[in-house]
């Protein structure tokens, strides 16, 4: 059992074994991966061997002992403990001690009532490992079936239902033989934020959990649990427990999680249950140890009570990024696939995917022939699936390492960028024919050659380019994208994980195939359109590196770029066209490219930034957007979120960065709109700009769980409001609508 493992591995030598061995001249360190599960290194078995005795057992495994002193049971008024004589030795941590190897039989004896059935014993026992690595004290509940005045038991581990039928004589109840423990009962635990965990039980057909012999405990720094919110269950008369509440499909569990600091923190989450098989056998109590990652949480108690919620409340009440998570923890996880593959495709029609179209088209167009359907459709798949594989394994990397690691934000900076603008300068030119007229002959054949493979449809060069493209010019954080790697996050399960990261991919990557075959079949062979479509995307290949030096130049300069490339397409459009109708339609065109190209300018050299509204600034129309405060650090942050808490105001934390798309989305469509403004008036707005991604913004960004920006935090009483966090750009009403339920009590 992996999770009992890590929990051994982890808290042994922290767990009651005392300052001493924690600094004992002998210790060394110990790989986990050396060691048993403690249930593999001291297997235990009961059975009654009569009425009034019951033997205990314990399988120890070769290199591990039992400590006598350590061994207790309880569950008889009366019981006394018999025990062989161990081994003597002085041990580093108890003393002067008895100990077992390789194996221990003890009996418990004691009056049990005449008409009991069974006795429900609570064993207590402790071991180590010659490796010098004790485990922590155990503790294990077993129901032990007693016999009849004339009957005997056998050793199975099972105790019988009063109301099933008997394994021999009658005909049985339940024909099957009872399933293990571990397959007649999964249990998964996830993170739902930082101060929920969601416990998931899934019992196999044909077997049922009580929902009141179900105890839960936590082993982390600074962490408590309060009362699990369990669903409706169904109610059940049941011969050992009377009426109580069973489940017997899957069911989800939220379980508040108080914590005394906000950090990150791994934890080792126990649970305690107990459940039957229909007409069959009852379990005694089980239990798992689960590991589970939490991410920064609010610091705070937890309430004891906690009035039952449906699973339909519980989905409604995590943001998007943890429904999704959710959904992949679920068992329709092939739907949910499915989920991720349409919300790929939503996302190939955003800003931040878009520009990739004009990449594949100009790789696939390259000198203007016609390539034909099925090369273009080849040349895409392989844009697109090495877009797919780097984008996944960032993703997987991301959720795996957290906001200390974040290859797409590593690739945002002015060298990255700036080199990849200048591969689209340099493509644009060949395209305008200036290799051959200014560079060398030698040069001249070098750069040809590349460029004709580069363009005229390399696997290689399209499979380069679509991996650079996935982490340069790819798509921004997007609650599909956060959903994937919160589950790899709080689950460790790159493979699910990345299968959803792939297919969201695939999603953002089919209509960029359609694009692809669309250019590859519609190109012309030869003649003057040719040379038409090769300047067409020399300067959609110049306003693509425009667009990259966007993220790192100023407003201004950016406008003015804009301007320059609109003048230039003026002056070429100008004087093409062979018929008259060809020419007046060209020079219309050409006059409102030098009408465009003017009015950017006139806006650069007025201050403005945006291409769409050159004229705003000089007009006096520009739009006041919402205004924050920046802070840099999480001391910033905590010192703003105590002011805030004392003035009693509800708190806007937003995450930006100059390379981010859609949060100058966010500036441009939502921050701008008066009635956004009205509705944060009451707000004490901050913004973390994440845009050098250094240490600080690292930090951060890791406090929240989250890679990058764009993402917008709301909090109340200083505490997060973490079912109304905001991944990616929304819209005015639906943004205000979030703003609203913010600051609401």
């Amino acid at each position: 059992m992996p999770p009992m493992f890590r929990f051994a591995a982890k808290f042994a030598l922290a767990l009651l074994v005392g300052a001493s061995a924690l600094h004992a001249p002998n210790a060394r360190a110990v790989d986990e991966k050396d060691l048993l599960p403690v249930d593999q290194a001291f297997a235990l078995s009961a059975k009654a061997v009569s009425r009034d005795r019951i033997e205990l057992s314990w399988r120890i495994a070769p290199g591990y002992y039992l400590y006598r002193q350590r061994t207790s049971v309880e569950g008889i008024e009366g019981g006394v403990l018999s025990m062989p004589e161990g081994k003597r030795k002085h041990d580093e941590f108890f003393g002067d001690v008895e100990t077992y190897r390789e194996s221990l039989t003890a009996t418990y004896a004691g009056a049990v009532a005449p008409t009991a059935t069974s006795v429900a014993l609570t064993v207590k026992y402790q071991g180590c490992a010659d490796l010098g690595v004790c485990y922590p004290p155990q503790r294990r509940t077993i129901d032990v079936a007693l016999p009849a005045a004339t009957a005997s038991t056998g050793d199975d581990i099972f105790s019988r239902r009063p109301d099933a039928s008997p394994l021999i004589g009658a005909a049985p109840t339940v024909d099957a033989q009872p399933l293990p423990p571990e397959q007649a009962y999964k249990i998964e635990a996830i993170a739902a934020d930082g101060n929920t965990l969601l416990l998931r039980f899934t019992p196999a057909p044909g077997y049922y959990l009580y929902r009141d012999k179900t105890h839960l405990q936590i082993a982390g720094e600074g962490l408590s649990l309060g009362a699990p919110r369990w669903p409706q269950g169904k109610d059940h008369k049941d011969a050992y427990f009377g009426d109580v509440v069973v489940y017997f499909d899957q069911v989800e569990v939220p379980v508040p999680v108080g914590r005394t600091h906000a950090r990150p923190v791994d934890a080792q989450l126990t649970v305690s249950f107990q459940g039957c098989q229909d007409g069959g056998i009852c379990y005694p109590v089980m239990s798992r140890t689960l590991p589970v990652s939490l991410p920064a949480g609010n610091v705070g108690a937890v309430t004891e009570s906690a009035a039952p919620s449906n699973a339909a409340s519980t989905e409604t009440s995590l943001a998007e990024d943890q429904r999704l998570a959710s959904r992949l923890a679920g068992k329709d996880r092939a739907w949910t696939l499915l989920l991720f593959f349409a919300s790929g495709l939503a996302l190939a029609f955003t800003p931040c995917v878009l520009p990739m179209v004009p990449i594949l088209s100009g790789l696939i167009a390259g000198r203007g022939g016609r390539i034909g359907a099925w090369r273009a459709f080849t040349l895409s798949t392989v844009y697109v699936l090495a877009s797919a594989v780097v984008f996944t394994i960032a993703g997987v990397l991301a959720g795996l390492l957290g906001a200390a690691f974040n290859l797409q934000a590593a690739m945002q900076n002015a060298w990255v960028l700036g080199a990849f603008a200048g591969l689209f300068v340099l493509l644009s030119l060949s395209m305008f024919g200036l290799y051959e007229l200014q560079l060398p002959a030698a040069l001249r054949a070098r750069l040809g050659a590349a460029s004709d493979q580069q363009h005229g449809g390399s696997w290689m060069g399209v499979a380069a380019m679509g991996a650079l493209s996935a982490l340069i010019v790819g798509p921004c954080v997007a609650p599909p994208l956060m959903g994937a790697v919160l589950y790899i996050a709080q689950t460790r399960d790159p493979v699910l994980g990345g299968a959803a990261l792939f297919v969201l991919a695939l999603g953002m990557g089919a209509p960029l195939i359609a694009f692809g075959i669309a250019a590859g079949k519609g190109m012309p062979t030869s003649g003057p359109w040719m040379v038409a479509v090769e300047r067409v995307f020399g300067f959609v290949f110049l306003g693509l590196a425009i667009w990259m030096l966007s993220r790192v130049l100023p407003g201004a300069a950016t406008l003015g770029l804009w301007g320059l490339l609109a003048l230039g397409a003026a002056v070429w459009v100008f004087g093409i066209g062979r018929t008259p109708r060809a020419k007046l339609a060209a020079r219309f065109a050409a006059l409102v490219f030098g009408i465009v190209g003017a009015a950017q300018l006139l806006g650069a050299f007025a201050g403005g930034h945006d291409p769409l509204q050159p004229l705003a600034g000089v007009m006096g129309e520009k739009r006041e957007g919402v205004v924050f405060r920046r802070i840099k650090s999480v001391e910033d942050l905590d010192r703003e979120l105590a002011a805030a808490r004392a003035a009693g105001k509800p708190l806007l934390l937003d995450f930006y960065a100059d390379w981010c798309v859609s949060c100058k989305e966010m500036e441009k469509y939502t921050f701008t709109e008066p009635v956004v403004r009205d509705a944060l008036a009451g707000y004490v707005l901050l913004q973390a700009d994440v845009t050098a991604n250094d240490a600080q913004d690292q930090a951060l960004m890791q406090r929240f769980g989250i890679i990058g920006p764009p993402m917008s935090l709301f909090f109340h009483d200083g505490e997060e409001r973490r079912n109304l966090r905001l991944t990616g750009f929304e819209k005015t009403d639906a943004f205000v609508e979030r703003v609203r339920k913010g600051a609401a009590q």
